[in-house]
């Protein structure tokens, strides 16, 4: 059981600071440009859409990961 949930929360971690990472590093100097006034408009929109997708991937990667283990653990 411990393995289990150590294994999880390793996981969590690694996702969480990959994500800061991409964020910072990919999404941070992006920008878009040609459209006038809103050009800060629409960079920070495409920032926010990837950045909640990035979010919604990591909970399914975890809630995978989570049944995978608790499955795991009612065989054993």
């Amino acid at each position: 059981m411990k393995i289990g949930l150590f294994g999880f929360l390793f996981v969590m971690w690694i996702l969480i600071l990959a994500g800061g990472g991409i964020l910072v590093t990919i999404l941070g100097p992006f920008s878009i440009s040609g459209y006038g006034d809103f050009d800060l408009l629409l960079t920070s929109i495409l920032k926010a859409i990837i950045a909640i997708i990035l979010v919604i991937v990591w909970i399914l990667i975890l809630s995978k990961l989570k049944n995978w283990i608790f499955k795991k653990e009612i065989k054993s």
